[in-house]
């Protein structure tokens, strides 16, 4: 019996079960408030789910687009423009909400376990925390993460930070070194450069992988960028942090004030034990329809995709499932600077002006969906 196992064995769930006749109503457990969770909130508001108890388990009062974020740290939006507040979501959707983070999950006794120590019974999970970092293993290869660098999530407490590095860069010229793969951290590299144009900006991309010398049309569109905006990019891994320097892999030491973490793709502890199907990576394996290959009353969703509104309500009424859409095949925006967002369609790729008034537009759109009749 594992630890979990053992506190369930011997906890009582604070949620009342039943009625006096011993009905219990299944329950919904959304975890995370991403934005593909935040969609079945606004639906559950319209259409709401009958006999079922649904719980959002999230422990920040607003979830940040992650589609916002390089523009919030340029400069181009005040936070308030790019979060949006749990409160009056849960609020239309009649469910209730737990402020809490996960310890743990038990895929057999389909169990959560809570950082107070409650724990909540699941019928139907959806698993949609956005982008993590595990802290522990980043340290473990990246000694003096812990103390010296700054996480790029949770986004709100990277949101409360950067203000501060601002500030310190309008005194003087900052070296700050932005480290992570993909084009996540080539946008932060980018709207860094925007914020602070005297500071120098170093991305520590990781190496090339095997047969990666060819980049992807829209990754070499952005490389292209990051080398116009003198943003210096280096394919090493950063294997240590101390006060004032990065220390690479290739044994090189680079100057730097303000290291910006922006790993990407890792997995939770609780992730790791929760005896769900993971790919090498520790991802949750999932078929087209998002549900896991191993439990598939765990749906786990890693982007904002809208299916997860329609299949978790089908899922759970016995209705048609919808495959999931090809993020290989959508349209991407992506921040490039002033004016200089880029657009990536399979192997096509754009850049300019009137890109960056297509994603203003449509960033500016999607979070407005959810602030309608906010007070």
């Amino acid at each position: 019996m594992n630890a979990l196992a053992a506190h369930l064995k011997n906890h009582v769930d604070s949620v009342p079960h039943g009625d006096a006749r011993g009905y219990q109503p299944r329950q919904l457990v959304l975890l995370g408030g991403g934005m593909a969770n935040l969609q079945v909130l606004a639906n559950l508001a319209v259409n709401p789910l009958a006999e079922m108890r649904i719980i959002l388990v999230a422990p920040h009062p607003r979830s940040i687009y992650p589609g916002m974020l390089p523009g919030f740290v340029a400069g181009h939006y005040a936070l308030d423009e790019c979060a949006i507040p749990l409160e009056p979501l849960v609020r239309r959707a009649g469910i209730r909400w737990l402020q809490r983070n996960v310890k743990a999950l038990d895929a057999a006794t389909q169990t959560l376990l809570l950082d107070d120590g409650s724990s909540q019974h699941y019928d139907w999970l959806s698993v949609n925390t956005g982008p993590v970092q595990n802290r522990e293993q980043i340290e473990r290869d990246m000694p003096g993460a812990r103390e010296h660098g700054l996480f790029v999530h949770p986004m709100e407490t990277f949101a409360a930070l950067w203000p501060r590095v601002c500030e310190l860069g309008e005194t003087r010229a900052l070296r700050i070194a932005v480290i992570g793969a993909g084009t996540a951290a080539m946008e932060l590299a980018m709207a860094v450069r925007q914020r602070l144009p005297h500071s120098a900006v170093t991305l520590v991309a990781g190496p090339l992988a095997d047969g990666a010398s060819t980049p992807n049309p829209l990754q070499q569109r952005l490389t292209t960028t990051m080398k116009a905006q003198r943003i210096t990019v280096l394919h090493d891994t950063a294997v240590g942090l101390k006060a004032d320097e990065v220390q690479l892999g290739c044994g090189a030491r680079l100057a730097c004030d303000v290291p910006l973490l922006a790993i990407e793709g890792q997995t939770t502890a609780w992730q790791a034990h929760s005896a769900l199907a993971l790919t090498p990576q520790g991802q949750i394996i999932t078929d087209h329809y998002q549900r896991s290959t191993s439990h598939p009353q765990v749906f786990a969703v890693t982007d904002n995709s809208m299916a997860l509104a329609r299949n978790l309500p089908a899922a759970t009424t016995g209705g048609t499932l919808h495959a999931s859409r090809n993020e290989a095949n959508a349209l991407h925006l992506l921040f490039g600077g002033a004016q200089q967002a880029v657009a990536g369609w399979g192997t096509y790729s754009a850049q300019g002006r009137p890109i960056s008034w297509l994603k203003e537009w449509a960033d500016r759109r999607f979070v407005a969906r959810y602030l309608q009749n906010t007070p």
